[in-house]
């Protein structure tokens, strides 16, 4: 696959934490960083060498612009960006330690609602300088975040070109589903070549997480990760019979991003020309540092001079 970019899909959002390890309702002063599904994996994707590039809309505001601005910072082809005059660029709000499982995690309050990668449509696929960044793409990375986001959003990936070499993050998000129809999540899941999904999710979506399951409402995809948490990943690959990637033990500070940086992880491996269980073992490299910090992204990368995988 190496040659040519990594194309990542989807909806960036400014990031506000509060700068003390004190509940929301207390907290005065936050931190600004950038997150979402596929600029996290873009970034780290351009971190590990990759040449990569971001589609998506943002608000023609400074949320929008500092997101942008980070993204060329660190390498990325921002060239496709539109902003939107009249939607605002997406918000979350990480409130440490606060999750209702009682764990560490974070919870996530999300302002997303009518933004404008929200009003992604057909029509953002028409822009010349758009077509240019896919028509030098060695393969697309969307997340099933993506189609959630609206009617328009789950078209315009109804509308991405057939040709594509896809990869889709299933990133089941059951609130962007509520009081609306899933068909567009699975019709961007049927025409994956590689789907990366956690067995809670496959669950939740397909109602079982089994690779004959998996097989037979997946059978475009040429490779499926299933990923299970701290035992690590179960790979069915074509007709091979699956086979099991452990993941490493680390103590966990916050596992909010670590499943965007294995995918990062997994791709510049394959991107690198890596077999697969190497790849899945840099994914796994790659998550383990995400899990080690409190940012959504690893503060550190595998070197490849160095890639003992």
């Amino acid at each position: 696959m190496s040659g040519s970019k990594v194309v990542c899909v989807g909806e960036a959002m400014v990031v506000l934490t509060p700068a003390d390890d004190v509940p929301l309702a207390d907290a005065s002063t936050f931190i600004r960083t950038v997150g979402g599904a596929e600029l996290n994996v873009a970034l780290t994707l351009v971190g590990l060498g990759v040449p990569t590039a971001w589609l998506s809309r943002l608000g023609d505001d400074g949320f929008g612009h500092h997101i942008a601005a980070t993204a060329r910072a660190a390498g990325v082809d921002v060239s496709g960006l539109e902003f939107d005059p009249a939607r605002p660029t997406g918000l979350y709000v990480k409130s440490p330690g606060t999750a209702h499982d009682g764990s560490r995690r974070s919870a996530m309050l999300y302002y997303r609602r009518g933004s404008a990668a929200s009003a992604l449509s057909p029509g953002y696929l028409a822009r010349p300088d758009v077509a240019a960044v896919l028509a030098g793409a060695a393969l697309v990375h969307v997340s099933g975040i993506t189609p959630g986001l609206s009617d328009s959003a789950a078209a315009f990936c109804d509308a991405l070109p057939a040709t594509i070499r896809l990869c889709v993050d299933l990133n089941y998000r059951p609130a962007l589903w509520r009081d609306r129809d899933d068909a567009p999540l699975r019709r961007l899941l049927a025409r994956a070549d590689e789907v990366l999904l956690g067995a809670d999710e496959a669950a939740a979506v397909f109602g079982a997480a089994t690779p004959d399951a998996l097989r037979r409402a997946l059978p475009r995809a040429e490779r499926i990760l299933l990923k299970q948490e701290e035992r690590g990943v179960l790979v069915l690959d074509g007709d091979r019979p699956p086979w099991h990637v452990p993941a490493l033990e680390v103590d966990v500070v916050e596992p909010v991003g670590a499943g965007d940086a294995f995918a990062a992880g997994y791709l510049a491996g394959r991107w690198r020309d890596l077999d697969v269980e190497d790849a899945v073992r840099l994914g796994h490299r790659c998550a383990a540092a995400a899990l080690v910090v409190r940012e959504d992204r690893p503060l550190e990368l595998p070197a490849w001079g160095d890639l003992a995988v």
